[in-house]
């Protein structure tokens, strides 16, 4: 039985003559870079979430840079997030020369704590960027009030949540820019690099698509300063055809979410908590597991892929030691990180692989 953590392949196998079309078309005409496939990908993407500008990048690191750019963060100015989560976050605060400003995370959701936020507020803040982590939205309510009150802005990190929504909104709809991540293994994945920014805010739309391509409206001439960051017409036209897919596909991984959830019952494990405001996509499927690391081991002696999403928090990365927090400033998520375990999730597992994975998790914690 061949098991994957992401099986790409398969989901490219089942869509094959639409993909391999839609490819074919872009090399016959050459327009490879900006052709008018990436907008209309761009505008399909914007009625999909019900926003009303949605601007191409290279990548949703990328993104996160675009957005903060956009909304002229400098060095010195503080933004508020979550420890727990993909270095992206950081790297690109960092990068700016801007400071990120730590918050602690609800033990059962992961995501960033609002009730933990108003205390982390500074003169210097600017902006809060929470995260939509594993494929289940942020309390966005209290999150979007604190802004409010405070005068901040929000960068939505919806790297993991494309088609996630709360309270019956999709995310992407509630920060000032929203940022997405297009990576292969992502719920909507491209065949290579490749994310989007996404507001409501004209004023912003228009400054993203300069800085996207070099800080220029007209080729030559650079009104402010940009990057080389733009998403280019196969990926385009590959993630174009999949969109029509994403809804089904996320209630597949909601299926297999459910199938876990049925087969791990009876365990030491904690099976992933869904909060009654979300719908949650999925993109991982993580539990919290006692012995954690040893029952990484015994998966990989028994051949069954997994991963662990993420083991060092980011307050604890030698790179991004200018926030100033050592280990045990946020002990949540510090105990996370050494608990958490993903299991495969993708649109092709059938029965017989959740039982083949559940059945080697639970042989550990029998003989354990």
């Amino acid at each position: 039985m061949k098991l994957r953590m992401v099986d790409v392949v398969g989901q490219y196998q089942n869509i094959k003559p639409e993909i391999d079309s839609a490819i074919h078309k872009i090399l016959d005409a050459g327009t490879f870079i900006l052709g008018k496939e990436v907008g209309e990908f761009e505008c399909q993407i914007a009625g999909y979430l019900g926003v009303k500008y949605a601007v191409g990048c290279a990548s949703g690191t990328d993104a996160l840079q675009v957005a903060m750019m956009a909304l002229d963060i400098k060095p010195g100015d503080e933004i508020i997030t979550t420890p727990f989560t993909f270095v992206a976050t950081t790297e690109t605060i960092v990068l700016l020369g801007a400071k990120p400003v730590y918050v602690d995370i609800d033990p059962k959701t992961f995501n960033i704590d609002p009730s933990r936020i108003e205390a982390a507020i500074t003169p210097r803040t600017k902006a809060i960027i929470p995260v939509h982590l594993y494929g289940q939205a942020s309390d966005m309510d209290p999150i979007m009030e604190i802004a409010r009150k405070h005068n901040l802005k929000v960068i939505e990190d919806a790297a993991q949540g494309l088609g996630a929504s709360y309270k019956g909104k999709k995310v992407c709809t509630f920060g000032d820019i929203s940022c997405i991540s297009y990576f292969p293994s992502k719920n909507l994945g491209a065949f290579g690099d490749a994310g989007m920014v996404v507001t409501n805010d004209v004023a912003l739309a228009e400054k993203m698509r300069m800085i996207i391509v070099h800080g220029s409206k007209v080729r030559y001439y650079h009104e402010i300063l940009g990057v080389n960051s733009r998403l280019d017409t196969l990926q385009a036209v590959i993630l174009s055809v999949k969109l029509k897919y994403l809804d089904k596909w996320n209630e597949t991984r909601r299926k297999a979410a459910a199938r876990y959830n049925e087969l791990l019952k009876g365990i030491q494990v904690t099976i992933p908590y869904v909060s009654p405001d979300c719908e949650h996509i999925f993109h991982q499927y993580t539990i919290r597991a006692p012995k954690r690391n040893d029952l990484a081991e015994h998966l990989k002696q028994k051949g069954i892929p997994h991963a662990i999403y993420y083991p060092i928090p980011l307050h604890l990365q030698k790179a991004f030691a200018v926030a100033g927090k050592s280990k045990g400033a946020f002990p949540i998520t510090e105990q996370t990180a050494d608990e958490v375990l993903s299991l495969p999730m993708h649109t092709e597992l059938t029965e017989e692989q959740l039982v083949c994975m559940t059945d080697a998790v639970k042989e550990f914690y029998r003989t354990s």
